[in-house]
C-alpha cells in the first residue's frame, strides 16, 4: 500500500467522522488529536490532510479515484461504515455518505450492504446478550490466574465504600478478574490482521460497563453506557478512528493472500491502546457504580486518566498473555457472538 493510497482511506474515514454534521467542538479537537499524534510518529501530511476534509477540498469521489485496487477500496468503505457506526447506527446524514462512498468507491451494492449490515447488528446488539464463555476468560486457567501469574506485585484496584455488590453470581475479586479479562481480549483483537476486528472493541466495553452496573444492581440501557464512556473521556468515533488509523498507516491490515502489509509495531500500539483503555473504563466504571452514581463528569475523567496510565504499566506485563490470547481467535466469530 502507498503513501497516496493510506492518505486517501484515511481522507475517506476523516469525512465518516464528520458525516453526521453533529460534531461537537469536543469531538473535533479529539480527531486532531489523533491526526497530530500520527503525524509526530512520522505521518507529516496527515495535519494537511485533516484542513482538506474540513475545507471540503477533498471529496468522497476524488478520494476514491487514488484506490485502484479493489481491495483498497473495500477497505476504505469498511474503515468508514466503523467510524459511521462507532456511537450508535448511522443516522439519514450518515447513510447517504455512505451511499455516495460505495458509488464513487464502485462496490458491490450487495456486499457493501452486507457489510454495513454487520455494523449495524453490532452497533444495536442487545448489552444483556452473554457472550460465550472463552471469549470472556482464556479457557483452562483460574480467572486470578493472569494478572497475579505475570506481575506478583500487582494488584487488583481496591473497591471503593459503597453499595456492595447485588449480584450472586460476582464477587469483588471476580469482577476485577471481569474487567482484566475483557481488556486482554480487546487487547488481543487488535493483534489480529483483519481491520474488522476492530468494530469490536466498542461493543465489548459497552457490554463491560453493562455487566458491571448490573452487577451493582443497575440496569442500563445502551444510551446510558455510551453517555457513560463519553463522560469519562472515552471519545467513541474518535476511538474507533485512532485504532484504524493506527493499523492503516503501519500498514498492518492484510492484504490479498494473507500477506501482512508491514510490521508488528505499529500493531504493538494499537493493541496497547485497546488494552488499557478497555482496563481503565472497567476500573472507573466499577468506582463509579459502587459509589452509588455520586462521581461527577470531571471525577470521572480524572479517574479515567489516572487509570490509563496504570493500565499501561499492566498492559506490558500481560503483552505473553495478549499474544497467546490472540492466537485462539477468530475475528469473525467474535463479531457473531456479539451481534447474536
Amino acid at each position: 500500500m502507498t503513501r497516496d493510497e493510506q492518505e486517501a482511506i484515511l481522507a475517506i474515514a476523516l469525512m465518516a467522522a464528520f458525516a453526521d454534521g453533529r460534531k461537537t467542538d469536543v469531538e473535533r479537537d479529539e480527531v486532531r488529536r489523533i491526526v497530530e499524534a500520527l503525524a509526530a510518529a512520522g505521518e507529516p501530511n496527515l495535519p494537511a490532510l485533516y484542513q482538506q476534509v474540513l475545507l471540503g477540498s477533498v471529496t468522497p469521489a476524488s478520494a476514491a479515484a487514488r484506490l485502484g485496487a479493489p481491495e483498497l477500496r473495500r477497505l476504505a468503505y469498511e474503515m468508514a461504515v466503523g467510524v459511521c457506526d462507532a456511537d450508535g447506527a448511522r443516522g439519514d446524514a450518515e447513510r447517504r455518505f455512505l451511499a455516495g462512498l460505495q458509488q464513487s468507491l464502485a462496490l458491490d451494492p450487495v456486499d457493501a450492504g452486507a457489510l454495513a449490515d454487520r455494523a449495524d447488528a453490532l452497533a444495536e446488539a442487545p448489552l444483556s446478550l452473554p457472550l460465550p464463555v472463552d471469549l470472556e476468560a482464556p479457557r483452562g486457567s483460574p480467572p486470578a490466574a493472569v494478572p497475579n501469574a505475570v506481575a506478583p506485585d500487582a494488584s487488583p484496584a481496591p473497591a471503593p465504600a459503597g453499595p456492595m455488590l447485588r449480584s450472586s453470581s460476582l464477587t469483588e475479586r471476580e469482577l476485577d478478574d471481569l474487567i482484566t479479562h475483557a481488556a486482554i481480549l480487546n487487547g488481543a483483537l487488535e493483534l489480529l490482521p483483519e481491520s474488522v476486528s476492530t468494530m469490536a472493541i466498542i461493543p465489548l466495553q459497552m457490554k463491560l460497563v453493562y455487566r458491571i452496573g448490573k452487577a451493582y444492581g443497575y440496569e442500563l440501557d445502551s444510551g446510558h453506557v455510551r453517555d457513560f464512556l463519553a463522560t469519562a473521556g472515552v471519545g467513541l468515533t474518535s476511538q474507533y478512528l485512532e485504532q484504524a488509523a493506527t493499523r492503516l498507516v503501519g500498514g498492518l491490515l492484510r492484504s490479498v493472500g494473507g500477506r501482512l502489509l508491514g510490521g508488528l509495531g505499529r500493531q504493538a500500539a494499537s493493541s496497547a491502546m485497546s488494552f488499557a483503555s478497555t482496563w481503565a473504563l472497567g476500573q472507573v466504571a466499577r468506582r463509579y457504580y459502587a459509589g452509588g452514581r455520586t462521581l461527577d463528569a470531571a471525577a470521572l475523567r480524572t479517574a479515567f486518566s489516572g487509570l490509563l496510565e496504570e493500565a499501561r504499566t499492566m498492559q506490558s506485563r500481560l503483552m505473553p498473555q495478549i499474544e497467546a490470547r490472540a492466537k485462539t481467535l477468530d475475528a469473525q466469530q467474535v463479531l457473531r457472538a456479539i451481534g447474536g
